[in-house]
């Protein structure tokens, strides 16, 4: 099966403390991907690197064909990759449909003259953009708050308009780190249910979560991280089964 991404080696480390000590693992394209792994295993860290935050000290990235080790965050989204954060993070003054609005690729506001002067087709793109951010909320359920300030959202309303902000980018790939996070049960199910929407779709998901039971229920294959390293790779039951993954969570037996 084809990689979407594939990380080789990848190193990091922070004044001499190795986080990542040579991380190997492959993204299978349209694939559900879970990745696990206990506190401190370094998962956020190796998004951190992938996504263009960290850059890596060794090893390499590639999104499909080509090689992305330490691009910036912009040329990673603009090649495909996208990701979220654990704590949903927006502009306070801000609506829904504005957040929406900003991460729309090809913005014509960005150049000076389009935003100031304006044009035909800087006219046509907002269109597209602002229509394409109302079906987004329409499929998230977000469109009966669209005109409300973030602020106003619930934490499980925020991690959607988190995820409608990385669908804006038109992501070939999407990190999710702990999209379910501190969410109530039913939005949960509910952000469950859209992430298997979105990857019936064709869209590969790489996610980060601690709730082993939405992991067993929506991933395959797991991939298990301990220690800056990649442990395991499996289905959920041959990952669960493994005495290194039970290790790494429960610590040794004696």
């Amino acid at each position: 099966m084809t990689a979407s991404l594939r990380i080789t080696g990848l190193k990091l480390d922070f004044y001499g403390v190795h986080v990542l000590r040579g991380v190997d693992l492959e993204v299978p394209e349209g694939s559900f991907t879970g990745l696990i792994g206990p506190n401190g295993a370094g998962k956020s860290t190796l998004f951190n690197a992938i996504s263009g935050l960290y850059r890596p000290k060794g090893g390499t990235v590639h999104l499909g064909a080509g090689e992305t080790t330490g691009l910036p965050p912009e040329k990673l989204v603009a090649a495909g990759l996208v990701r979220s954060f654990q704590l949903a993070r927006g502009f306070p003054k801000l609506s829904v449909f504005q957040h929406l609005m900003l991460y729309g690729a090809g913005q014509p506001g960005e150049s000076l003259l389009a935003g100031v002067f304006g044009s035909r087709a800087a006219s046509r793109r907002e269109a597209e953009l602002a229509e394409r951010a109302h079906a987004i909320a329409r499929r998230l359920k977000l469109d009966h708050v669209l005109d409300n300030p973030v602020t106003a959202l619930s934490g499980g309303q925020k991690k959607l308009v988190e995820i409608g902000r990385a669908l804006m980018a038109d992501p070939k790939v999407l990190l999710l780190d702990e999209p379910m996070a501190g969410v109530n049960p039913t939005l949960a199910d509910e952000i469950a249910a859209h992430l298997t929407g979105l990857n019936a779709d064709g869209l590969t998901i790489c996610l980060i979560e601690h709730d082993m039971a939405l992991i067993k229920r929506l991933c395959h294959p797991v991939i298990v991280l301990a220690e800056g390293q990649t442990l395991t790779r499996g289905s959920f039951e041959e990952v669960a089964a493994d005495p290194r993954v039970q290790e790494a969570y429960l610590g040794r037996r004696h």
